[in-house]
């Protein structure tokens, strides 16, 4: 498989979020499921979160992304974002991998939830118990 050295993908997942994402050099534009960013999250601690591995490696300015990003609940997805970015930054640049894995953005947090079970009001919890 020959890869274009002018368009990086990866894949980044959080919980039940998977963000795919297309990076391509450019200005900085970050685009989410065809909206820009500051339309899809609304929040800025969302894009702050998302935006964390270009200000750790300085790439603000260098690259442009388009995201399409589904599941999951809006911070998920932002994290999930990040993880994919992260990937792509490092496929771009080998380099970057030494600081964005120190700050733990090439890691997958596995975590999901579990699921409910028969005869439980939820994963674990049971129902009130009563004597009489």
């Amino acid at each position: 498989m020959s890869e274009n050295l002018d368009r990086w993908y990866a894949t980044g997942r959080r919980k039940r979020a998977i963000a795919r994402v297309w990076m391509t050099p450019g200005t900085g534009k970050v685009i989410v499921n065809r909206k820009d960013e500051a339309v899809y999250f609304p929040r800025s601690i969302l894009r702050m979160i998302m935006r964390q591995p270009l200000e750790l490696v300085e790439s603000n300015e260098k690259y442009d992304f388009l995201i399409n990003v589904c599941g999951g609940g809006t911070s998920a997805q932002a994290e999930a974002c990040r993880f994919g970015i992260s990937r792509a930054l490092e496929k771009a640049v080998p380099d970057h991998r030494s600081p964005l894995k120190k700050a733990g953005f090439l890691t997958r947090d596995a975590r999901e939830v579990e699921r409910k079970k028969y005869g439980k009001r939820g994963a674990r919890r049971s129902f009130q118990f009563s004597k009489r």
